[in-house]
């Protein structure tokens, strides 16, 4: 595919309301420099108009800005085989494994969603996630839904359509094959995708689960309340509670009441066990919360303890 072509592709995903970013020529993985991907990925036709004629980008679509749910359904590599539960059946290949998923829930296969020949062979079908979930792949991962089947949603990106990848284990285009708009993710797939939660943890666990560190009755008090702000806050308001607390226990830190290292792994478990109840933030922005909170209460004029 010439260049004109991408251009014009990645203009047709973009019009989609899907967010895009530069491939390299044809290759599979994000342009070198192109490291935070899912947040510089795009819509805005004149950026892409402009950046893609300067060379063969492939396309790459974020899943996660773009709201979709992708499964990626692929053909076994020389030499890989189902597992045993599967070997019964004489599966050839993901959309053989997806096809027997979707017999076992008695419903229909998905004929009518956006869907995309892959290099291989394989198939991308494209769905919309349920509002208010917030799935992850489950590529590289166990759990997922069965052999030769991944998901990319949030975190995750696909291959475009009107792209073309020469890698040694398969050359050849990505091309659709239907052209429809993607359908919402059934609510038996997004029940079987959805992440576990861990178990919510009390701030006396998870101070009993920090490190040894012999701490005051001022500290251990101090440390509980702020983890409590975190685990209590409401959603949408978990941020500001996890970097004013982050504030206040980095004035301890210089007062040498408090551990840096005990407040940041109090803070981190506490807004995680938070987060996998709805919130959106990744590990490392709420890291990044916590060392900016922690180090504006550190510079600021420290707070008096009181006598243990």
């Amino acid at each position: 595919m010439g260049w004109p072509d991408l251009t014009r592709a990645a203009l047709q995903a973009a019009a989609r309301g899907w967010y895009v970013f530069p491939l390299t020529p044809r290759g599979k993985k994000p342009l070198r420099g192109f490291t935070d991907w899912e947040r510089h990925a795009t819509t805005d036709t004149d950026r892409i108009a402009a950046f893609w004629p300067r060379q063969p980008y492939n396309i790459g679509i974020a899943c996660g800005p773009s709201r979709l749910v992708v499964i990626d359904l692929d053909q076994p590599k020389p030499g890989e085989y189902p597992p045993a539960g599967l070997a019964q059946h004489h599966p050839q290949n993901g959309e053989h494994v997806f096809r027997l998923l979707y017999a076992e829930h008695a419903q229909p296969y998905p004929d009518d969603t956006f869907t995309v020949r892959t290099r291989r062979g394989g198939t991308h079908l494209y769905f919309t996630p349920p509002e208010g979930l917030r799935l992850r792949n489950s590529a590289g991962h166990k759990g997922g839904l069965g052999w030769l089947i991944d998901t990319r949603a949030c975190g995750g990106y696909v291959v475009g359509p009107g792209s073309h990848v020469t890698q040694p284990d398969g050359t050849g285009p990505y091309e659709i094959l239907r052209d429809l708009p993607p359908t919402p993710l059934p609510a038996w797939l997004a029940e079987a995708l959805a992440p576990t939660a861990p178990p919510s943890m009390s701030a006396a666990d998870l101070l009993a689960s920090l490190p040894d560190h012999r701490l005051t009755k001022y500290g251990q008090a101090a440390l509980r309340g702020e983890v409590d702000r975190v685990a209590t806050a409401q959603r949408g308001e978990r941020n500001r509670a996890l970097n004013t607390a982050a504030f206040n226990l980095g004035q301890l830190v210089t007062r040498r009441v408090l551990p840096a290292e005990v407040v940041i792994t109090a803070l981190q478990s506490a807004a995680e066990t938070a987060n996998a109840e709805g919130d959106p933030n990744p590990p490392r922005e709420i890291a990044a919360v916590i060392a900016s909170g922690l180090s504006a209460g550190m510079k600021a004029q420290p707070r008096r303890s009181r006598a243990a």
